[in-house]
């Protein structure tokens, strides 16, 4: 007998449900994309129960179109934009103010106040993360100290924080949990013990009565509520997107690395059962506990990955449809004089630069729009060179790079990154590993596999790039990036 698994993948622009079967293979999925809210400059928002909205009817389209029903499905996975920020009311369950996401800068002057007072590295020690406005706990803050009565309320424990997982979670069965993953993107976590650190959340003043528990990745969760699909369906796993990824991605030894090119990039590669402490600003975080095994990871983060695609697509329309930028990369080619650095919220990885703002570099009268374009999909590949440059200083360089997301598809795309980080990449048969790793995880606790050694042979390779350019050429063009970062940069 088939048995089915669902991954809810809430992601950054969009709300999927995906219904792969036991050998994790795409069944059927459905998709839905929602509102960005920009109220101000730097500032990035969404509805949270437009969010909720749409997962329910991604979940119910999924089901429908599979021709199944809640009693077929063995078990849920949760995966999540990481470090969006929700703060409801725990007898309504609505949100008190939209929900901050993790692109959102408002918060940076409160982390240079906190730099300035030699605040990060006690902070990092205890998180593995640094000082900006990119995580967790400083959106919580700015929510409790902004909105009118939220600290009274809070104080008084009407009121519940999460990430959407945790918020999800209590919409779809009651639960306030959340797993180790995403607990360790809040800055209010102590990635050594797994729990909350009493003196961070004195440090951002945070009651405790607001905080989820904390639970492994593979945990029973809750069960959702009869009327939302019938009947209650378990919720098995929990992770943040991109460590979903590096499971689903199957990164389960040491030194393995993937990069996810969604709405931003993300390269993260497992470094063992010990937290490793980077020197060249990358992160270090939980990369997943499953059963008895903890692993931890080294992050870099590139906030505009695809949505630098589809700021050229919406924003400057240029294109219609992100697929003509791969005839336009194909004619420009990759040597192309033309930088555009997205620093539209800030840079990130390894440069942690919240006040850096865009810009397009190179322009002559013979730059055309498939320029500018290419130059968007390079700006990617380039950041990612960044980051790997970083690991390369911390000394754990990976010797293969596995992606995902749904700019991989481009081939063009892929062959430059394996050019420009001189390193063969690996693209798997199914690109969704985000989802794919919830739906390992919801398995796991479901029954459906042993464990990480089962999942781990599900993994299939659909193409491999072998870098091809010439150095002299590869090192010209990286350092045409560098120069152009440079100019937008307002920090060291």
């Amino acid at each position: 007998m088939t048995q089915y698994l669902m991954a809810i993948d809430q992601g950054t622009t969009s709300s999927r449900a995906i219904i792969f079967n036991q050998k994790g293979q795409i069944q059927v999925q459905a998709q839905q994309e929602f509102s960005q809210i920009f109220p101000f400059d730097g500032w990035v928002e969404h509805d949270p129960e437009e969010i909720y909205q749409s997962v329910l009817k991604v979940c119910q389209e999924a089901l429908k179109k599979a021709n199944l029903c809640a009693d077929d499905i063995t078990s849920i996975g949760i995966t999540n934009q990481r470090e969006t920020t929700v703060v409801w009311d725990k007898d309504t369950g609505k949100a008190i103010y939209n929900a901050i996401v993790w692109q959102d800068r408002r918060t940076s002057d409160y982390c240079s106040e906190l730099k300035a007072k030699d605040l990060e590295p006690k902070i990092s020690d205890k998180t593995g993360l640094l000082l900006d406005p990119y995580f967790s706990a400083t959106k919580l803050k700015w929510i409790l100290d902004n909105v009118e009565g939220a600290r009274d309320q809070a104080e008084n424990g009407q009121l519940l924080f999460g990430t959407i997982d945790s918020f999800l979670l209590w919409r779809l069965t009651g639960e306030h949990k959340t797993d180790v993953t995403n607990a360790s993107r809040t800055l209010l976590c102590n990635i050594h013990s797994l729990q909350w650190d009493e003196e961070l959340l004195e440090l951002f003043n945070v009651p405790s009565s607001m905080l989820p528990s904390i639970h492994s990745n593979t945990h029973e969760f809750g069960h959702t509520y009869d009327a939302l699909f019938g009947s209650p369906i378990m919720i098995g796993g929990m992770a943040g997107d991109q460590q979903a990824a590096l499971i689903g991605q199957a990164c389960f030894s040491e030194g393995m690395a993937k990069s996810t090119y969604g709405t931003g990039c993300f390269m993260m590669l497992n470094t063992g059962d010990k937290p490793s402490k980077s020197q060249h600003k990358l992160l270090t975080t939980v990369a997943y506990q499953v059963g008895d095994t903890t692993h931890y990871a080294l992050e870099g983060s590139i906030f505009m990955a695809g949505a630098t695609i589809q700021w050229i697509r919406d924003g400057l329309k240029l294109i219609q449809n992100a697929s003509e930028s791969v005839q336009m990369a194909e004619a420009v080619g990759s040597d192309n004089a033309v930088y555009l650095v997205p620093a539209f919220t800030g840079l990130g990885a390894p440069y942690w630069d919240p006040n850096a703002r865009g810009a397009i570099m190179g322009l002559t009268r013979d730059t055309g729009i498939a320029e500018i374009v290419t130059a968007g999909l390079q700006s990617v590949c380039y950041q990612s060179r960044d980051l790997l440059e970083a690991m390369a200083k911390d000394e754990v360089v990976p010797s293969c790079l596995r992606v995902d997301g749904g700019m991989v598809v481009n081939d063009w795309l892929v062959q430059f990154l394996s050019d420009i980080l001189d390193l063969p990449i690996q693209r798997p048969a199914i690109t969704e590993t985000t989802a794919l790793g919830a739906a390992y995880l919801a398995g796991i606790t479901g029954g459906v596999f042993s464990g990480l050694q089962e999942v781990s042979q599900l993994w299939q390779q659909e193409q491999a790039f072998s870098q091809n350019m010439k150095e002299s050429q590869r090192e010209t063009l990286y350092a045409g990036w560098l120069d152009s970062v440079q100019r937008v940069r307002t920090c060291d």
